[in-house]
Formats: structure tokens, C-alpha cells, sequence
């Protein structure tokens, strides 16, 4: 991603919109990132989250909607590696992350809420391709998102 969320938001606006500030914290390597959104909504069970990223995520983000959770972390360093082996561009989640120090040595972004060490549940619970609703903004799977050290930007077309 050449084009900073600042100057995206000014041009585009107001087809984009601003997900609001909820602590988002960036993880992986890649700070600037952009892509195709993918959506899966789950709580305290990451189980969908590694079918998810088994997936080929050329050009592809995925957003998960963790309910904000602050009791089990949703991606792990394993999880992110079968990321960046898969291709995905990024990962948003609102809720938490484990192995942060393994998370910022990876070719991926990653925003989330914070750190937790503990795993979550594996009970196959969650929900792929639904409207998540969170920050302030509706999205769905076919949006686009657009991240960087200032926020997140989504828009329901290709932006650049």
C-alpha cells in the first residue's frame, strides 16, 4: 500500500469510512496493508480462524470479529505463519493476539486489540462470510480495507 489512510480518507471520503479507535495495535512486520475483506466472527474459539487462513488470501484480509474479548488470544505465531504461507495480506481482529515477538518477525499485518497468552477453545463455533458489526462500521466479505499506523479505512470498492 503506496497511498498513507490520511490521503485515502481525504479523497475518498465519504464513500470510505474510519473504523473507530478501539486501541488497534499493529503485530506483524507489515505495518501498511490493504485488501479484499474477508469475514468470520467468532468468540473465544479460533477453530475457523485456521480454515480460514488455509484458504489461498491472495490480495485478501482477514477481519475477525473476537467480540472484543480480552480472555483468549485468536492468532498465534502458528497461525500466522500459515498466513503468510497462504498469501493473505493481513489480519484485523478485534480481540487479542498471542506470541506478539514471533508476530512481528512475519511478512504479515496485523492489527488487534492486545496480548493475552492464553489459547482459546477448539469447539468449531463461529461464523464465515456474515456482516460484522463493530468500531462503528458494518462490513462484509468483498469490501476492502486499508490499514497503516493511522486506523483502518473499509470501502465497499477498490480504492488507488
Amino acid at each position: 500500500m503506496n497511498t498513507p489512510t490520511a490521503d485515502l480518507y481525504d479523497a475518498h471520503f465519504p464513500k470510505v469510512q474510519a473504523l473507530d479507535y478501539l486501541g488497534w495495535k499493529d503485530y506483524g512486520a507489515k505495518t501498511h496493508f490493504k485488501g479484499k475483506v474477508k469475514t468470520l466472527k467468532c468468540f473465544e474459539d479460533n477453530s475457523l480462524v485456521r480454515k480460514v487462513l488455509e484458504e489461498n488470501g491472495q490480495g485478501k484480509v482477514l477481519v475477525i470479529d473476537g467480540g472484543g474479548s480480552v480472555k483468549h488470544a485468536l492468532l498465534g505465531d502458528m497461525l500466522g505463519e500459515l498466513a503468510v504461507k497462504n498469501g493473505w495480506e493481513g489480519v484485523i481482529i478485534h480481540g487479542m493476539v498471542r506470541d506478539s515477538a514471533a508476530l512481528k518477525k512475519l511478512n504479515l499485518g496485523i492489527k488487534a486489540l492486545g496480548t493475552v497468552p492464553a489459547k482459546t477453545e477448539k469447539n468449531n463455533q463461529g461464523l464465515i462470510d456474515v456482516t460484522l458489526r463493530f468500531a462503528s462500521v458494518s462490513m462484509e466479505s468483498g469490501d476492502f480495507v486499508y490499514a497503516d499506523e493511522d486506523g483502518i479505512l473499509l470501502s465497499k470498492t477498490e480504492l488507488e
